[in-house]
């Protein structure tokens, strides 16, 4: 996709961050409640959310939804993370894998420029579909500290011809989406030496959604015991739009004790707590995220 040549005009936007809701939950996160512009891209970054791209919804059971990762979190001063590699066994990880890396301040306004040319500085909600039950794509850039959504029901489906109903400006809209999000997947593109500081993300707070523990009939799991105060019973609180499992949410100390064994559990693990056992989800919470 060919990059505009913005000129000072588009860049007087002054792409910056904000925070998306309460304090900072972990990583590169700025001071707790803070919100608003801060900067441009080229000056030191703050570690609030620039550029976010997810899907949300679809035919998919309740638990993938709620453990579900962004498939790209890009940062203002640079920080990206994308979800990592995932173990193709059963039970798998208890805890999602998460990929963290770096890009230059040059590489990052060039992304910034391309989501700009994509049509992502306006609110969008692009539905027009034949096909039901597919997840919808959730675009998010912040301009001078206002997020801009962009939401396409089934980005990715074949358009070929183009489904009935669909306005020519949509059809238009969803290729150079598709073909943004494309862009912005393999970043090999950029100039080299532009990402750097592949790593794994340790997150500073987790967030963690409890039943009752039903196993597999042919497995069996040993069990890890509830290390917290208060007991599973008492922890968070109970989420209709999780199918009534309690969602509650772990930082600082409680995060550095109960990482260490949330790597040594898998899906299918029973947590035990005041001699009841209980399935546990564990999603991450990123630098921008806090609460359930």
């Amino acid at each position: 996709m060919r990059l505009k040549l913005l000129g000072a005009a588009v860049l007087s936007f002054g792409i910056l961050a904000v925070a998306c809701a309460d304090a900072p939950a972990g990583g590169p996160g700025g001071a707790p409640g803070s919100s608003g512009a801060t900067g441009t891209p080229s000056s030191p970054g703050t570690g609030r959310l620039v550029l976010r791209i997810e899907d949300v919804g679809g035919f998919v059971p309740v638990q993938y939804n709620l453990t579900r990762l962004p498939t790209i979190s890009l940062y203002d001063d640079g920080s990206l993370l994308i979800p990592g590699a995932q173990i193709e066994i059963y039970p798998g990880p208890a805890l999602p894998a998460l990929s963290q890396q770096h890009v230059s301040s040059d590489a990052l306004q060039s992304l910034l420029r391309a989501a700009v040319d994509a049509g992502l500085g306006k609110d969008r909600d692009l539905r027009t579909m034949t096909v039901s039950d597919l997840p919808t794509t959730v675009f998010t850039l912040v301009i001078d500290g206002q997020p801009h959504t962009t939401r396409v029901y089934g980005l990715g489906v074949d358009l070929s011809p183009k489904p009935q109903g669909m306005s020519e400006e949509e059809f238009q809209a969803r290729q150079e989406l598709a073909d943004f999000q494309a862009k912005v997947s393999d970043l090999s593109w950029l100039p080299s030496g532009s990402v750097t500081g592949e790593g794994m993300y340790e997150p500073a707070a987790l967030r963690i959604f409890s039943s009752p523990y039903r196993p597999d009939p042919e497995l069996t799991e040993p069990p890890i015991a509830w290390p917290l105060t208060p007991g599973l019973d008492a922890f968070g609180d109970p989420q209709d739009a999780a199918g009534g499992m309690r969602c509650g949410t772990v930082e600082g100390d409680a995060t550095a004790s109960l990482l260490p064994l949330v790597e040594q559990a898998n899906q299918l693990t029973p947590w035990t707590s005041d001699g009841t056992r209980y399935a546990l989800l564990f999603r991450p919470l990123l630098p921008d995220e806090s609460g359930c």
